[in-house]
């Protein structure tokens, strides 16, 4: 296992599309979503620690949930679990990290990957990982890792491809442009046309290549963070990263860096991969029954119901009828029942809930 490789794990979303399930105080990654008897966070610990020792691999999550972490990886060392104090989106996270790691050593090589991922085919990752961060280890360049599309998908940000292959082995190509999720007509075109790819919002990259950007892209960031060089992993970096993250700018990392520089490129990959980011992404994770319902839960009873997704508690006996592409889901004190077709209103839901009821429905 290569000592230079390092993982940067971000675990601090609340999950808002998998409401009522995910919560504030206790967001997806947290949960056994799937019920394999491990977290999404358990999962991705486990996936990366087959890449890098444990020692080099980072959680960076909202302070609020860094009991949730502990509890979740017992083995992982306290001091690399790296708190934020606010939300600010991927650039300050990817930063901070990237300033941390380097205090201890400028030589890592990076890939930074988000929590909740589902991945399905374990070896072909591993695989591909360890191709991409040998791609990384030797090249200046920002590294992104691709899904080729199987469907017209509107929830997933999409990747164009340049023509001229550059490391067609590995399957590595420049990137030409950028989309954050496009409507049915665009997504449609995309997967026409051959030359996108789904972005699965995995990066990779040396510590210099991925410092070098944020200076040239996000400079009053890098600087930001390039103040604290004196405290990273000393006593003096919480007060230090409290007062930085209330300066920062609340920006992806995708629109800060990935879409302005010129050194970008994607490795296309097939290794089972979803985001899980919505209840129609879950569904596909779910033995389905004779008509095409995936249920959880013990006590559920169907009837001319088909293409639904019922998630239940064991305790609890309900009796569904008449249903047809539904998502029917309690979690506590909360019945959800939204049509599939409208799981991106999710979301909206639950701002409106927050407006309306407060927030310890949300």
């Amino acid at each position: 296992m290569n000592k230079n490789n390092y993982c940067v794990i971000m675990a601090g979303g609340i999950g808002s599309r998998f409401w009522p399930m995910s919560r504030n105080a206790f967001p997806k990654q947290f949960l056994d979503i799937l019920g394999t008897g491990h977290t999404l966070l358990q999962q991705t610990f486990n996936r990366f620690n087959k890449i890098c020792p444990k020692e080099n691999i980072y959680i960076v999550t909202n302070e609020t949930y860094i009991d949730l972490v502990k509890k979740n990886l017992p083995q992982l060392p306290v001091e690399n679990i790296l708190g934020e104090p606010l939300r600010r989106n991927t650039a300050p996270c990817v930063s901070y990290a990237a300033f941390k790691i380097a205090a201890k050593n400028p030589d890592a090589n990076i890939v930074v990957a988000p929590s909740d991922h589902i991945i399905t085919k374990e070896d072909a990752f591993t695989e591909a990982i360890n191709k991409g961060l040998s791609f990384t280890a030797q090249n200046d360049c920002l590294l992104t890792l691709g899904i080729t599309p199987s469907r017209p998908d509107t929830g997933y940000g999409y990747i164009q491809l340049v023509d001229e292959k550059h490391n067609e082995t590995n399957k590595i190509f420049k990137v030409k442009t950028f989309t954050e999720k496009p409507n049915l007509e665009m997504a449609r075109f995309f997967l026409q046309s051959g030359e996108f790819v789904w972005n699965a919002g995995i990066f990779l990259w040396n510590l210099k290549s991925i410092l070098k950007a944020l200076k040239e892209h996000l400079p009053e960031m890098y600087h930001l963070f390039e103040e604290g060089n004196s405290v990273y992993n000393k006593a003096g970096e919480e007060a230090f990263i409290k007062t930085a993250y209330s300066q920062c700018t609340n920006i992806s990392i995708d629109f800060g860096v990935m879409e302005k520089a010129n050194n970008v490129y994607v490795m296309s990959a097939d290794f089972g991969w979803s985001d899980l980011g919505t209840y129609g992404s879950l569904y596909e994770h779910i033995t389905h029954d004779a008509n095409k319902n995936a249920v959880v839960g013990k006590n559920v009873m169907l009837y001319d119901t088909k293409n639904c997704i019922v998630n239940m508690p064991h305790d609890k006996l309900v009796v569904l009828q008449g249903l047809s592409d539904y998502i029917v889901v309690e979690a506590e004190n909360i019945l959800l029942v939204c049509r599939k077709q409208d799981e991106q209103q999710i979301r909206q839901f639950v701002n409106d809930v927050k407006t309306a009821k407060g927030e310890k429905f949300v």
